[in-house]
């Protein structure tokens, strides 16, 4: 069931305008003791507070290099329709903030198994890869990173990965210059233990995605994350709460979570809203699920258990919840 997360204050000790929209921030623990252990790929929930008593809660990817726990590093990108989390990060964070986040969790994690990794960003998708590439080296791996962006201002850390330790195996892909990403090319050729590991919009996890499956790659072999919620599509639905017989209606355009507390129905903790996190995941009793998290691999999400309230709906006009 639900992931259990440790919450601790963190400082904030530095702020970079790595490119027009995108910041690095550097956290630090408030109480000065080294910050939990992570593997790269993993994310921390970030949870912030404005001055009108307004609270946001973001999941991002941890940057840094995991050998280091003095600090913790992520990039956050100012995004145009903004539920106001990256909006707070970039206009009120500044050095000294306090903010809560979370222990890491790993949804992304290198697979052991592979024998050559071939990861591919899209734009902010490079920071879970930035932590991932000290550790590839550090374990003497096989691996080479694709990073497409549209014009060279919007490559963000592209001088470090350029004139770092892993420069030899970094390639740059900028739309404005007339270079683009050949995904049949790239993934064709692979190897039969080689995985594909690829985070950034949508659309180009989507088309990693379909070029794999075009080429015969097993799903096990293709890795991908994306930290945006799945909009709340699809008709109006009834979600019955067991446990207090309370039957609520699910709006089109609204989430279970939402419907939940809009009519103070039931008490549900939820970190992420993004279905990431795991907090808000709830047993069904009736009815089955249509899936938008990360959180539950394939075969969970089959068996049709549990599901996050935050992003996911029903299928059906009816389910049953264990709440």
């Amino acid at each position: 069931m639900a992931n259990s997360y440790e919450m601790m204050s963190a400082r904030v000790t530095a702020v970079e305008q790595a490119t027009p929209q995108i910041k690095r921030f550097t956290l630090e623990r408030a109480d000065g003791q080294p910050l939990p252990a992570f593997t790269g790929g993993s994310h921390i929930i970030v949870q912030m507070k404005g001055a009108d008593g307004r609270q946001f809660s973001n999941a991002y990817s941890l940057m840094s290099d995991p050998a280091d726990t003095s600090s913790y590093q992520i990039g956050v990108r100012l995004e145009e329709q903004s539920k106001g989390g990256s909006a707070f990060m970039h206009q009120q964070v500044e050095v000294g903030t306090e903010l809560v986040i979370s222990s890491p969790n790993n949804l992304f994690a290198i697979d052991p198994a592979a024998g050559r990794h071939v990861l591919i960003a899209g734009g902010i998708g490079i920071t879970p890869f930035l932590a991932q590439l000290p550790e590839l080296r550090a374990q003497g791996a096989r691996y080479e990173l694709h990073y497409a962006f549209r014009s060279p201002e919007h490559g963000a850390f592209q001088g470090e990965l350029a004139d770092g330790p892993h420069a030899q195996q970094v390639r740059f892909y900028v739309d404005s210059l007339g270079t683009s990403l050949n995904l049949a090319g790239l993934i064709g050729g692979l190897d039969a233990d080689a995985h594909v590991y690829v985070c950034g919009p949508k659309p180009l996890i989507d088309a990693v995605i379909a070029t794999a499956k075009a080429q015969g790659i097993p799903d096990a072999r293709v890795h991908w994350e994306q930290f945006a919620a799945a909009p709340a599509t699809g008709g109006a639905f009834t979600v019955v709460l067991a446990q207090s017989g309370r039957e609520l209606q699910v709006e089109e355009g609204m989430t279970i979570l939402q419907a939940i507390e809009k009519s103070n129905a039931a008490q549900v903790e939820c970190l992420c809203r993004e279905g990431v996190c795991g907090t808000c995941e709830t047993r069904i009793l009736e009815g089955e699920a249509e899936h938008f998290d990360q959180y539950l691999s394939d075969d969970e999400k089959a068996a049709q258990q549990t599901m996050m309230l935050c992003v996911s709906r029903a299928k059906g006009q009816r389910l049953v919840l264990d709440l």
